[in-house]
């Protein structure tokens, strides 16, 4: 799993007022969910602002990382957990990240890379994907940069669901039943398998 780095500052002020002058001056108000537990038994929160150029190579990339948090000279390893986007404008509001830690499994979603020529797409078919990336459930270290799909024997019609798939040191958390990709009929495979029949 690929890593990159962030630099960020503690922030001592919170609320509206607070936050809405930090989005003014290019500031995007971020909380880290840490290790260490509350009285209540809940993550300790730390808020901190990282530029939003700081975070534009996390964002908007296809690909998931691990952060290498730097607040204030303090270093965490974390997760993007969660961000918040402006309705209209698409500006970063706000970002959750979930300190990690090499013994606890952390969730993530992950890209599906589909891999081979399937036997329908062969017969005149169409391979579609339907679910663009899964919810994986491993330890960090585990943890894939994509889930890769060997599609090769996949007739027409035939779908491959959640539940088909296994892999090594990691869990999908979806739905058994949620089809993962299909191969459908087209008009000319319709044609073809009519041609056949008579």
């Amino acid at each position: 799993m690929k890593s990159i780095d962030i630099t960020g500052s503690l922030r001592t002020e919170t609320g509206k007022k607070a936050t809405h002058a930090l989005r003014k001056s290019s500031q995007v108000p971020c909380v880290l969910y840490g290790m260490k537990k509350d009285e209540n038994g809940l993550p300790v929160a730390t808020p901190f602002t990282v530029t939003v150029e700081g975070l534009r190579k996390l964002v908007y990339t296809p690909h998931i990382y691990v952060v290498n948090l730097n607040i204030d000279g303090q270093v965490y390893n974390a997760i993007m957990k969660d961000i918040q986007f402006h309705p209209v404008t698409d500006a970063i509001l706000h970002v959750d990240f979930y300190q990690i830690n090499e013994e606890n499994p952390i969730v993530m979603e992950v890209p599906v890379q589909l891999d081979g020529l399937a036997e329908g797409v062969r017969a005149g078919g169409k391979l579609v994907l339907q679910i663009r990336k899964l919810k994986v459930k491993a330890l960090y270290n585990n943890m894939p940069e994509r889930v890769v799909i060997n599609v090769t024997n996949l007739g027409l019609g035939k779908t491959i669901k959640v539940g088909e798939l296994h892999y090594d040191n990691m869990e999908i958390l979806n739905a058994k039943e949620a089809v993962v990709c299909a191969v459908k009929l087209t008009r000319a495979a319709r044609g073809a398998q009519a041609a056949a029949a008579k």
